[in-house]
């Protein structure tokens, strides 16, 4: 009875604790500039080996002004970012908790921060298994003191994946969207269900606000997964990503409208973004809504680098709201959240939406996305930026297994597509 007690008890404190641990959630609004990337790498997503160490930098600021005890620890989660029923000690090998010792405040800044770094993960503590992680920093070693998550991958590939862009077929999306196809090997698997055992997830530009889950093999032959059903991996295409560059607020890009040095902090007002929905596709290199913090006139910028108040406005059609509609600003320094922060107000007087957020110098890509504004709906390009068929995408194909009596879904396979160098057009 004792044990039934202590097990109830257990699980009851577990589910309450990890009820407000969403994904790439913040939870200080002290916290700014949390980036969690590849070594030497701010353009990609952190994904890495079993086994890697010191493979990821992670980078976050504090803007209360003093330096604070901060430390980390990982989380595994399943194919759906749902906590998974282990012990910390299932998972992580060496230390549970370790302090971010790596600090330096701000200088040259007028606006006062400290600067966290860390290259993770550390050799004392390490994932033991493939999977999906967060990323949880807290003070003082209170993991109900959470400042924020942030999403890891870590794999352990043992089978191959072979993928593809393609056009769809359907006339009615022959233009606007990308159709993926996709096959996976499973001759290093024990597979007696691979409906059941098998989950593939597939990401757009590494945007978890849109994944394709859930889908089933079309044929299941000669020890391969063809995944190639005509409705099941289609995404809409989009349109190359906006840009502003704010690596230097002294020396205004052709982005910047105006800038007020004398505010505290800095006011920025890009220049206002105009419906692209009615024009033609035109291809130029972006970021995939990937940022960066940088500078041309500083030589550190993690910890000399600047913020302001950037101003975004985006002009709808006719300068008239859209109807049924919340437009919200997407990208990664936003994590894609749709939510109160990234939400543009829709200014009357002028016809414009607009939205303001706290930056810091660096270089930034995005888009403007719509939202149905009376319940939850599909997130919408089309009344911002339309969707391209030619539209340069990146692809990545997620493969999850679970073995029989398993707990949680062990990351097997990755692989990433490029919708322009992978693809198959008519």
């Amino acid at each position: 009875m004792k044990k039934l007690l202590l097990a109830l008890i257990t699980s009851v404190i577990y589910l309450t604790v990890n009820a407000q641990r969403e994904p790439d959630g913040v939870y200080n609004d002290n916290i700014k500039t949390i980036q969690l990337f590849r070594q030497n790498n701010p353009f990609s997503y952190p994904i890495i080996s079993l086994g890697d160490v010191g493979s990821m930098e992670l980078h976050f600021d504090d803007l209360g002004g003093r330096v604070r005890n901060y430390f980390y620890t990982y989380e595994l989660c399943d194919a759906n970012w749902q906590p998974v029923m282990l012990g910390l000690f299932d998972y992580i090998k060496g230390f549970q908790q370790s302090r971010i010792t790596q600090y330096r405040p701000s200088s040259i800044a007028t606006t006062n921060y400290i600067h966290y770094q860390a290259l993770l993960p550390e050799r004392n503590a390490q994932p033991s298994k493939a999977g999906n992680y967060l990323l949880k920093v807290f003070e003082n070693g209170d993991t109900s003191k959470l400042l924020f998550t942030k999403r890891f991958l870590v794999v352990d590939p043992i089978v191959n994946i072979g993928a593809q862009v393609q056009q769809p077929y359907n006339p009615e999306i022959f233009r606007t969207h990308q159709k993926i196809q996709l096959v996976i090997s499973k001759f290093n698997l024990q597979l007696l269900n691979p409906k059941e055992q098998l989950k593939v997830v597939v990401l757009q530009n590494y945007r978890w606000d849109n994944p394709i889950t859930g889908i089933q093999p079309t044929f299941i032959r000669n020890g391969t997964l063809e995944y190639n059903a005509e409705l099941d991996l289609i995404f809409p295409a989009g349109k190359e990503y906006r840009w502003a560059d704010l690596r230097s607020f002294r020396f205004q890009s052709e982005r910047v409208a105006s800038v007020n040095m004398q505010a505290q902090p800095f006011e920025v007002a890009l220049k206002p973004d105009g419906e692209r929905a009615s024009q033609r596709y035109l291809f130029f290199q972006d970021n995939n809504g990937f940022s960066q913090t940088a500078s041309t006139d500083l030589i550190n910028p993690w910890w000399q680098g600047d913020y302001a108040n950037v101003k975004f406005t985006f002009v709808p059609s006719g300068k008239q709201p859209i109807a049924g509609y919340d437009v919200y600003l997407a990208g990664q320094f936003t994590n894609y959240k749709y939510n109160n922060a990234t939400k543009l107000q829709y200014n009357a007087a002028e016809g414009v939406y607009e939205t303001t957020q706290l930056l810091k110098q660096g270089y930034y890509t995005y888009n403007y996305v719509t939202v149905p504004s009376a319940s939850a709906g599909k997130i919408l390009s089309i009344h911002t930026d339309g969707n391209y068929w030619e539209t340069e995408n990146d692809y990545t194909i997620l493969v999850y297994y679970r073995g029989l009596g398993d707990r949680y879904d062990a990351l097997i396979g990755i692989t990433t597509v490029n919708s322009r160098n992978s693809r198959v057009g008519f």
